[in-house]
C-alpha cells in the first residue's frame, strides 16, 4: 500500500491511539482516530512550538477541548518530541503517568490547559486569546511584534452543548479574537447516539450570530488539503474568530465506526488488526511508529526551536529600543511580582470608619492597580456592586468598538459567570505572570463552579472575588444568599478561602492571594460595613487564624470570620459583664491555619477551652475548629440586616448565651473534648 507522507502520518496516529487505548483497556478511541486528520494538519503546518521549550512564551496554543480524546494529544507530544516517550503510551491512564485519562496540565509537558469537563477546554481557549490580544497590545511596538501566537483548539458536539461553551463563544465574537480558531469534530456522535436524538441546531449559523467567520469542510476523514486551506483562510480573517465546521467519521477505519460504540470503549482486538490492515500496518505489531513519521515531525520540531530561536534575537533588539518595557516583560515571563509591591496596600487602625469589605477590597484593587500591571479584572455584570473596576481602568474592548481597547486591564464579561471563571483560567494559564480576577456574588460562585474546580485542580492563581456573602445582604432573600458556598471551597483541595473581617484583612487576604502562585483563592466580601478591628493585621492572615483579642484566664473561645468577628468581640464584652473572661480569633483562612505548626494551632485555639463559632453562613464543618456553632442551619429570609440576624438568632447575646452553655456543659462533664485531632 502505497501512502504520502502525510497519510502514513495520520494513519499512524490512527492505529498508535487504538493501541494506546487497548493498552489500558480503558479510554476513548473514536476522537483520535477521527480528529487525526485535522490534528495532523494543525501540528504539521500550523502550531508552532519549541517542544525543548515547552514555556517558549510566543508558541502557539492548542487545546483539546473535547479532552477524552486525550490519546490523540499525547501521541502529538510523543511524535514532535516533548516529554511523552512510547513507554509513557503504554502507561495511558495508569496511576502517576504522564498519560492519566483526561490532559491535565500539570502533569504532562505541553499540555496548556486541563480539560475534560465539556466546554471548558474552548471557554479556556478563549481565555488564552484574549490574553494574548491583551499582552501583545501592551508590549509590542512597531517592528517588534513579541506576542503575537494563535490559540486553535479542537472541540465535538459534546463541547458546544454545554452551557459554558456558547458564554464563552458569545465573548469571543463580541472581543473580535481574530487569532482564535476552533475546529468543530462534526462527528454527528455523542454517548447517547446520533445527535439526531438531542442536538439539532445549526451550529454554524449560531457561531454567525455570535460574529464568527465561519467555514465548512466536507471530507474530514481524507481532504487534508480543504482542513489546510479553511486554517489558512481563517488566519487571514483578523477581526473574527473562527470556527471550522468539518465532518469526520469517528473511530474512523474501525468495524465500529460511525457509531456510539467506539466512543467510549477499546477497540477489540481483531478490530485493531483490520484498522491496521487497511492502513499498511503490520496486524501483529503494537505501538509501532515508522521512522518517516518520526523525521516529519522532527522537522516540524525543529522548525518551531528556529522559531524561538528568532524571536530570542528580536527580543534582545527589542531590549535595546525599549529597556524598560523589555525589563518588565522579563520579570512578568519570570513570573515574579513587582519588588516592593506589598508597601501599597492600605492599612487601618480602630479609628477609621466603618466600610464594607467589598469597599475595602475596591480600595486594594485601585491601589495595586498601577503597582502590579499583570492584574486583569472583571465582573460578571455587576461591577457597581462588586467594586471590581478601578477609577482609571480601560476596558478591555476592540478597538473598533469605541468602548475601550485590548490594552485594557478591566474585562466586561455579561451575565457569564461560567464562562468568565472558565476564561480566567485560560487567561492565568497563559503564562506571562497574569492574575486573573472577576466578582459576582458569592452565592453565583456555584453557577460556575465546574471551572472554578479547575482552578484547584490546575494550580491556577485565579482571584474570585465574591461579595455579599451572607445573609447581611439583607432583602434579595434566599434566592442571593449563601449557605452552604463556602463549605465546598473550604472543603476543595488547593483551594483557598477567605472571609476578612476589616481592612487589614483584606488587605493581608490580597497579599496572600498574590504570593500564592499555585492556588486559587475566593475571597468573600461583606455588603454592610464593618469596623476597623483593634488587634487585627495584614501579616496575620498568612497564618489563616489568629488571636484577635485575649483575656486573662479566659473560660471560652470565639473563632469567628469576616462580618461575625465583630458580633464576636461583642459577645467577649458581654461576658466580661458576666465575669466571664473569653478569647476572640478571628479565621480568616481556615485552609491556612490548617498548615500552620501544630504547636501553633494548638496557641491559638488550645485544648481544653471550649470553642464557639459564629459565621452568618452554614455551619457544616465548623466541628472541626469549635464544640459548638452560630450560624445558618436553613436558608435565608428577605428582609433588613438586623432583622435577619435576630430572626436567625446570630446576634452577640446569642453567641454570649450559647458560650455559656457551653461552658456550664463541659464543667458538668468534667473534661473539654479536642478538637481537630490528626493521626
Amino acid at each position: 500500500m502505497v501512502q504520502s507522507i502525510e497519510q502514513q502520518a495520520i494513519n499512524t496516529v490512527r492505529v498508535l491511539a487504538a493501541d494506546v487505548v487497548r493498552g489500558a483497556n480503558s479510554g476513548h478511541p473514536g476522537a483520535p482516530m477521527g480528529c487525526a486528520p485535522m490534528a495532523h494538519v494543525l501540528f504539521n503546518n500550523f502550531i508552532t512550538g519549541n517542544p525543548k521549550n515547552p514555556n517558549f512564551i510566543n508558541r502557539d496554543r492548542f487545546v483539546l477541548s473535547n479532552g477524552h480524546g486525550c490519546a490523540l494529544l499525547y501521541v502529538y507530544l510523543h511524535l514532535l518530541g516533548y516529554d511523552v516517550s512510547m513507554d509513557d503510551l503504554k502507561q495511558f491512564r495508569q496511576v502517576g503517568s504522564k498519560t492519566p485519562g483526561h490532559p491535565e496540565s500539570n502533569d504532562t509537558e505541553g499540555i496548556e490547559v486541563t480539560t475534560g469537563p465539556l466546554g471548558q477546554g474552548i471557554s479556556n481557549a478563549v481565555g488564552l486569546a484574549a490574553a494574548e490580544a491583551q499582552l501583545a497590545a501592551t508590549f509590542n511596538r512597531p517592528g517588534y511584534e513579541l506576542i503575537n501566537n494563535y490559540t486553535y483548539t479542537i472541540l465535538g458536539d459534546g463541547c458546544l452543548q454545554e452551557g459554558v461553551a456558547a458564554e464563552a463563544v458569545s465573548l469571543a465574537g463580541h472581543w473580535k479574537l481574530g487569532k482564535l480558531i476552533a475546529l468543530y469534530d462534526d462527528n454527528s456522535i455523542t454517548i447517547d447516539g446520533d445527535t439526531a436524538v438531542s442536538f439539532t441546531e445549526d451550529v454554524a449559523k449560531r457561531f454567525e450570530s455570535y460574529g464568527w467567520h465561519v467555514l465548512t469542510v466536507a471530507d474530514g476523514d481524507n481532504d487534508i488539503a480543504a482542513i489546510q486551506a479553511a486554517v489558512a483562510e481563517a488566519k487571514s480573517v483578523t477581526d473574527k474568530p473562527t470556527i471550522i465546521k468539518i465532518k469526520t467519521t469517528i473511530g474512523y477505519g474501525s468495524l465500529l465506526q460511525g457509531e456510539e460504540k467506539v466512543h467510549g470503549a477499546p477497540l477489540s482486538g481483531d478490530d485493531i488488526k483490520q484498522v491496521k490492515e487497511k492502513f499498511g500496518f503490520n496486524p501483529e505489531e503494537t505501538y509501532v511508529v515508522p521512522k518517516e513519521v518520526y523525521e516529519l515531525y522532527a522537522a516540524r520540531a525543529a522548525a518551531g526551536a528556529a522559531a524561538e530561536a528568532e524571536w530570542n534575537e528580536l527580543f534582545a533588539k527589542y531590549a535595546e529600543a525599549f529597556p524598560a518595557e523589555a525589563a518588565e516583560f522579563k520579570r512578568r515571563a519570570a513570573g515574579e511580582l513587582p519588588e516592593g509591591w506589598q508597601s501599597a496596600l492600605p492599612r487601618f487602625t480602630p479609628a477609621d470608619p466603618a466600610v464594607a469589605t467589598r469597599k475595602l477590597s475596591e480600595g486594594v484593587l485601585t491601589a495595586l492597580a498601577d503597582k502590579v500591571p499583570e492584574l486583569l479584572g472583571g465582573s460578571a455584570d455587576l461591577t457597581g456592586s462588586n467594586l471590581t473596576r478601578w477609577k482609571q481602568a480601560v476596558d478591555f474592548q476592540h478597538p473598533s468598538t469605541g468602548l475601550g481597547d485590548y490594552s485594557g486591564r478591566y474585562f466586561r464579561y455579561g451575565v457569564r459567570e461560567h464562562a468568565m471563571f472558565a476564561i480566567m483560567n485560560g487567561m492565568a494559564a497563559y503564562g506571562g505572570n497574569i492574575i486573573p480576577y472577576g466578582g459576582t456574588f458569592l452565592n453565583f460562585l456555584t453557577y460556575g463552579w465546574g471551572a472554578a474546580r479547575l482552578s484547584a485542580l490546575s494550580h491556577l492563581r485565579v482571584i474570585y472575588v465574591m461579595t455579599h456573602d451572607s445573609i447581611g445582604l439583607g432583602e434579595d432573600g434566599p434566592t442571593h444568599q449563601p449557605i452552604e458556598t463556602l463549605v465546598l471551597t473550604r472543603s476543595t483541595p488547593n483551594m483557598l478561602t477567605f472571609r476578612p473581617a476589616d481592612g487589614n484583612e483584606v488587605s493581608g487576604t490580597y497579599l496572600v492571594a498574590l504570593e500564592n502562585a499555585h492556588r486559587p483563592s475566593v475571597v468573600a466580601l461583606s455588603r454592610q460595613n464593618l469596623p476597623q478591628l483593634n488587634g487585627s493585621s495584614v501579616e496575620a492572615v498568612q497564618k489563616g487564624a489568629y488571636v484577635l483579642q485575649d483575656a486573662a484566664d479566659a473560660k471560652v473561645v470565639f473563632v469567628a470570620t469576616g462580618s461575625e468577628v465583630s458580633l464576636a468581640v461583642e459577645a467577649a464584652k458581654l461576658l466580661a459583664d458576666q465575669g466571664v473572661a473569653a478569647r476572640v480569633v478571628s479565621m480568616p483562612c481556615s485552609e491556612l491555619f490548617d498548615e500552620q505548626p501544630v504547636e501553633y494551632r494548638k496557641s491559638v485555639l488550645p485544648a481544653g477551652l471550649p470553642a464557639v463559632s459564629v459565621e452568618a453562613l452554614g455551619t457544616y464543618g465548623w466541628e472541626r475548629y469549635a464544640h459548638a456553632q452560630v450560624g445558618m442551619t436553613s436558608f435565608g429570609a428577605s428582609g433588613k440586616i438586623n432583622d435577619l440576624y435576630k430572626k436567625f438568632n446570630i446576634t452577640a447575646e446569642a453567641a454570649a448565651a450559647k458560650a455559656q452553655a457551653v461552658i456550664a456543659h463541659y464543667a458538668k462533664a468534667g473534661y473539654v473534648p479536642e478538637l481537630g485531632l490528626e493521626f
